[in-house]
């Protein structure tokens, strides 16, 4: 069982920063592939960022060099970067536990935190 927790979103102008965290409970944190995704209304939950438990990390082509994941296994927190953020960016954030390290799909998710852009 993992419960996930996220924190960090909030309103900020286009082109601001945000960094969202998520903390993990239970073992084994650092053998866990680990992603975020995200909700706009009236639109399908999507993959943003995924990090494995190695360490090794894939994004979606829309936020490629503008959003970073990484992963603390001594605190069991995964974190996401969000930089030159920008209107379409606006959704719910969900921290994931992916079913592994090649498989995208996920099993545990968290609350959500909600990240809005705008002016």
């Amino acid at each position: 069982q993992v419960q996930l927790v996220e924190s960090g979103g909030g309103l900020v102008q286009p082109g601001g920063s945000l960094r969202l965290s998520c903390a993990a409970s239970g073992s084994h944190f650092s053998i866990l592939a680990m992603g975020w995704y995200r909700q706009a209304p009236g639109k399908q939950r999507e993959l943003v960022a995924a990090i494995t438990s190695g360490g090794s990390t894939d994004y979606a082509d829309s936020v490629k060099g503008r959003f970073t994941i990484s992963r603390d296994n001594a605190k069991n927190t995964v974190y996401l970067q969000m930089n030159s953020l920008k209107p379409e960016d606006t959704a719910v954030y969900y921290c994931t536990k992916l079913k592994g390290d090649r498989d995208y799909e996920y099993d545990y998710w968290g609350q959500g935190t909600q990240v809005t852009v705008s002016s």
